[in-house]
């Protein structure tokens, strides 16, 4: 055991580390909480020493008087923690003196931030005459409230009123209901109703019990011709973009520490629901490859050269979305009046394809009716069949039908009617002219006859003519074709020469034959070929063409009527011009249901099977 000065030494010493650490005032206060005040100036080391246990230890529980013999070690262990709450204290006065200084750094911003919120302030308090009347003009401007849009009006509210497209709505509703719903890709014309359909079945799904998507579930739309690459990432709404701390748009408080800004873009918003994107076929190729990976990961990732994952001052919610990425699991619905071929390829790997069908007269006219009983307004006689005579696109109906009910508002303001001459007036102000031209009939006409062609996915019928008169000189007949109908067209010609020769036994260079395209426009492929065929032998022959029936189909050297594309939408420009029977080859017979349209569709192999559906049996009686 140490000298009995030395254990007094080492008591005095802790006593007056202590005055040292609280000040003698505090250490009072303290002893006095601890029950120590009376054990501070005992005579007694043992009570002295107790004193300090609980001074130290902060614990007033402690009562045992320690015994001589402990005192030594007791005073080791009451050393050791003192000088760990030394080490402490030093510890929080160093964090204590670097904040200061980090508050004495940014003193100046916080001064001038106060100063701003002041000016702010004060502003409100003291405005100006011009700023009050300014904020009352806003308030008057915020009363005014115009009713909804005709167009909003008149849109379909159920999957039932969507009209003429219902196999594309039954297709698109049983790949949105799957447990498993596939990205889509939905092609058209214009104005045949793919973003309203494509909204209208997400809400019928969400009430299917196998479907995935949540009574919540977000429809987020954007327009693929809007939509650009940024190779900085900073402005890419799709994908989601990068405010770096250079940045303009960097928040404040984020850009003075040198941490960059994460901001998800539409195919988190879409999470859980459907990203539609209109055009997605004018959408930017490289951001279409970007989009390829955001569909293979369900996420959307983000770079920075400014982001330090070791930083310890960035918030958790900026380090998630760099470490971990921001969600995006949606399905993909993308529509495009493009042909498929103008789509990425990887895209459409991906995606199941549901064509939209072109609208025909009779699906315009129930659209007009429809539209007509929203508006609880009367059509007149022929106002429907008029309407549908200048467009198949569905919203331009409904927007001739608004322009006319206008009209006719100014007769009458209740007992609306609306009348053919306010179609007409509409039509005439609009620059608007009849959407078909070509117009079928009953009658027979010799050298005239109803091609098809496609455009996109819009068909048309395409009026081909021929004339023929004995050549002046045997076997020395030309044959005359529209130099701008193409290459493919005219190799159709000289097809036919070899056909002509074999089905009528005689030869076209013994006749004058001058061929024409009415109109004129270059005819894409061999699809023309039996047409030709027929005009040039009913030109020859005298042998009337019946006027109520087109036909499609390549010819060959053999007189076989080989198949062709866009069978499908060739017949609706059939029925728009009032073709009766169509006629296809037999290998496309699978491509277009039987009666599609209403149309007698008949099949041929080859080209007398053709001509004789086509064609009179007997010349036409010329007049002396």
């Amino acid at each position: 055991m140490p000298p009995r000065d030395e254990i007094d030494r080492r008591i005095d010493a802790l006593f007056s580390l202590l005055v040292d650490y609280y000040g003698s005032d505090k250490l009072v206060i303290k002893a006095g909480k601890m029950d120590a005040l009376q054990y501070i100036r005992s005579p007694k080391r043992g009570e002295r020493v107790l004193a300090l246990q609980r001074i130290i230890h902060d614990n007033p529980t402690i009562k045992d008087i320690p015994a001589d013999e402990e005192i030594a070690d007791i005073l080791d262990i009451l050393t050791e923690h003192f000088s760990d709450i030394l080490a402490r204290r030093s510890i929080e006065d160093d964090l204590e003196k670097k904040v200061a200084e980090r508050l004495e750094e940014n003193h100046q911003d916080y001064v001038k931030d106060i100063k701003m919120q002041i000016l702010k302030e004060d502003k409100k308090t003291v405005e100006s005459p011009l700023e009050k009347k300014k904020l009352e003009q806003l308030e008057e401007l915020e009363k005014i409230h115009l009713t909804q849009s005709v167009m909003e009006l008149l849109r379909p509210a159920s999957t039932d009123e969507i009209v003429g497209q219902t196999r594309a709505v039954h297709s698109l509703l049983a790949k949105l209901s799957s447990p498993y719903p596939q990205h889509l890709i939905l092609y058209g014309p214009p104005g045949v109703g793919k973003t309203t359909a494509a909204r209208l079945v997400l809400e019928e799904a969400k009430k299917r019990k196998v479907s995935p998507f949540a009574p919540e579930a977000p429809f987020v739309e954007t327009d693929g011709t809007t939509l650009r690459w940024d190779p900085r990432d900073m402005t890419n709404p799709l994908l989601g973009s990068v405010h770096d701390p250079i940045y303009q748009g960097a928040r404040k408080d984020l850009a003075d520490v040198g941490i960059p800004e994460p901001k998800p873009g539409l195919v988190t918003d879409a999470h859980g629901g459907i990203l539609f994107i209109d055009e997605i076929g004018e959408m930017d190729l490289m951001l279409q490859n970007k989009l390829l990976k955001v569909l293979e990961d369900k996420r959307a990732f983000f770079e920075s050269a400014y982001y330090d994952p070791t930083d310890e001052k960035i918030p958790p919610y900026i380090k998630k979305l760099f470490d971990e990425g921001a969600p995006a699991d949606f399905v993909l619905i993308g529509a495009t009046t493009r042909e498929a071929s103008h789509i990425n390829p990887a895209l459409r790997s991906r995606c199941a394809e549901i064509y939209f069908e072109p609208l025909t007269p009779a699906n315009i006219q129930e659209i007009v009716s429809n539209a007509a009983r929203k508006l609880s307004a009367k059509l007149g006689d022929g106002v429907p069949e008029l309407i549908s005579e200048y467009t198949i696109e569905g919203r331009k109906a409904i927007n001739i039908l608004a322009d006319a009910y206008s009209l006719a508002l100014e007769r009458e303001a209740y007992d609306i009617i609306i009348e053919k001459a306010d179609i007409y007036k509409v039509a005439q102000v609009s620059r608007l002219s009849p959407y078909v031209t070509k117009k079928a009939s009953h009658r027979m006409e010799v050298g005239h006859i109803f091609g098809l062609g496609v455009s996109g996915f819009l068909g048309s019928v395409i009026e081909i003519e021929a004339i023929a008169f004995k050549a002046r000189e045997e076997g020395k007949g030309t044959v005359r074709f529209n130099e701008t109908a193409g290459s493919m067209a005219k190799d159709s010609v000289f097809n036919a020469a070899s056909v002509v020769r074999m089905l009528t036994g005689k030869d076209m260079h013994d006749y004058d034959i001058h061929i024409n395209v009415i109109g004129g426009g270059n005819i894409d492929g061999p699809s023309a070929g039996t047409a030709i065929l027929a005009a040039i032998i009913s030109a020859i022959t005298k042998r009337p063409i019946r006027q109520d029936t087109a036909v499609t189909g390549e010819i060959s050297l053999q007189g076989k009527v080989r198949p062709v594309g866009g069978v499908f939408e060739k017949a609706y420009g059939a029925k728009q011009a009032g073709i009766e029977i169509l006629i296809i080859p037999k290998e496309n017979e699978k491509d277009i249901p039987q009666h599609h349209l209403g149309l007698d569709i008949k099949t041929v192999t080859c080209a007398k099977e053709a001509l004789d559906i086509l064609l009179s049996p007997e010349p036409e009686q010329q007049e002396d």
